[in-house]
């Protein structure tokens, strides 16, 4: 394979009974989950934290000449893991055998607002019903917390991850629906892609599970992020991922369009819901039946809805057609419960174009 290309950076682009790679020993002591006194819960963090990246090699940029998005890394470069990000930290695309493409800068992302909402939690524990305001994304976003003081450790670091989970899956829906981190820039070509809400739930479970270690954070983080890779059978050279790429390409992705056309991305994966399962590449030699399926913690260890404690509002913007989908609905505000129904409508609207582009292709073939 030989090519030239830019390298560039994308600013906008179940432990409970977990399977055993996350699983580790918890404290359940909740007297002993100290607040960690270096994070600034004064300042949330952004939604994006570090670059992501676009699914799939060489994209072209619309209006950009000789420019390609090339952000594939090998396992050497991932480097040590830093809260809130770092020059010198790996982030691009990497694959593994049992959980496809990973993002890294969208697992370390999550596994930052992971720790963040984990301290947001302790801090106010046993304070009653708390406002905490986010930042604007497709409207404006509000956390309401009411957690009781006699939660476990368990519980609050459950807590954090359902609801890192809830903001990582809103930013997917905001982009389907227009949202972008840089004006009239559109980011609808990549939600949903097959990598990504994957890669999230991946750092959210890292996350849970460096919460749990009585290492500093950053050394846990780093630590866990390589043992999960290599639980998650990681390639060991970027040729091996840019050979999964190549397998794909024209199915899954194709860069004969250019970003941010929403006809880069051919596949998306919006059954995501309750648990996250991997795109593993056609024809692999491994058994497919060894992908890693993720969940999203749901439940406290008591079996409570962990949405007791929280809820997760946003006053949609008018982007949103809301009295085509909420019919029924005075106002804009909706919260995490609404979610299912805006996905059951993305779902419907991701098969109908992937089918236009399919009969596309069909009819271009004919000619």
């Amino acid at each position: 394979m030989k090519f030239i290309i830019y390298r560039t950076t994308l600013k906008y682009v179940k432990l409970f009974t977990f399977l055993s790679i996350f699983s580790t020993s918890i404290n359940t002591n909740s007297q002993s989950a100290p607040i960690d006194d270096s994070i600034n819960l004064n300042k949330t963090p952004p939604r994006i934290i570090r670059a992501c990246c676009a699914f799939g090699y060489d994209l072209k940029i619309w209006g950009i000449p000789f420019v390609s998005i090339d952000q594939v890394i090998s396992i050497d470069d991932l480097n040590e893991h830093h809260y809130m990000g770092n020059k010198d930290e790996g982030t691009g695309t990497i694959y593994t055998t049992k959980g496809g493409f990973i993002d890294i800068g969208h697992l370390r992302d999550q596994i930052d607002w992971t720790r963040y909402l984990y301290t947001t939690i302790l801090h106010n524990r046993g304070k009653g019903k708390v406002t905490i305001p986010l930042r604007n994304e497709a409207g404006r976003k509000t956390l309401y917390l009411n957690i009781p003081e006699e939660l476990s450790t368990d519980d609050y670091i459950l807590l954090a991850g359902k609801i890192t989970y809830d903001l990582s899956l809103w930013h997917e829906i905001s982009t389907w629906y227009g949202a972008s981190t840089i004006p009239f820039i559109p980011e609808k070509f990549s939600s949903f892609s097959v990598e990504d809400v994957y890669s999230n739930l991946l750092g959210i479970h890292v996350g849970m599970k460096t919460l749990q270690s009585k290492l500093p954070f950053n050394k846990a983080a780093t630590m866990n992020i390589e043992s999960t890779l290599d639980s998650l059978g990681v390639v060991k050279t970027a040729k091996e991922t840019y050979d999964a790429y190549d397998a794909i390409h024209n199915k899954w992705y194709t860069n004969k369009k250019r970003i941010p056309s929403s006809k880069i991305t051919l596949k998306r994966d919006p059954d995501i819901l309750h648990s996250s399962r991997p795109w593993i590449i056609p024809n692999q030699k491994s058994n497919g039946d060894d992908a890693v399926v993720l969940d999203v913690p749901l439940l406290s260890t008591k079996g409570e809805p962990l949405t007791n404690f929280y809820q997760f509002t946003i006053d949609l913007n008018y982007r949103f057609p809301v009295e085509e989908i909420f019919p029924d609905r005075e106002s804009n505000l909706i919260n995490q419960d609404d979610f299912s129904i805006l996905m059951k409508r993305i779902a419907n609207e991701v098969q109908i174009m992937e089918q236009n582009t399919f009969d596309e292709r069909e009819e271009s073939s004919r000619k």
